[in-house]
């Protein structure tokens, strides 16, 4: 099973049911790949849930995320501050620590990652992440 970071616009918007990108949460919660997350990440979505959304929904999805089977809590030691946007560095931190497979992102100031050769870190967007997680289950 693919170990992932989902940076946090991914999920918000994967929440709705009327979101087109609904099957990222609805695989999550049919355990078809593991979520890596952080204290700083899971306090970041619960924030940015809870400013497009309302409380009730954050505190609703924080309460699915927190008691899942396939959510690893890491704890990252180390910084390595790859990223411009010092916001960003905790799911690149995340994704070193937990061995992630991948990062999936719109988000393009995580391009850079792709010119580092060490640590190597995958960013792939929803389109490949779909792609990847329905290949897995046809194999």
């Amino acid at each position: 099973m693919h170990k992932i970071v989902l940076d946090t616009n991914v999920l918000l918007v994967s929440i709705s049911r009327k979101s087109k990108l609904h099957w990222i949460f609805q695989y999550l919660l049919e355990e078809k790949y593991i979520l890596c997350v952080t204290t700083d990440i899971l306090a970041e979505y619960a924030e940015i849930i809870e400013q497009q959304m309302g409380k009730v929904a954050s505190e609703s999805a924080l309460g699915v995320l927190e008691n899942l089977s396939n959510i690893e809590f890491i704890t990252s030691y180390y910084k390595f501050n790859l990223l411009k946007d010092a916001d960003d560095n905790k799911f690149v931190d995340c994704a070193i620590a937990s061995n992630a497979d991948y990062i999936v992102t719109h988000d393009k100031d995580f391009n850079i990652l792709k010119q580092i050769s060490f640590p190597i870190v995958n960013i792939i967007d929803t389109i490949e992440f779909k792609n990847i997680l329905d290949n897995q289950k046809n194999s």
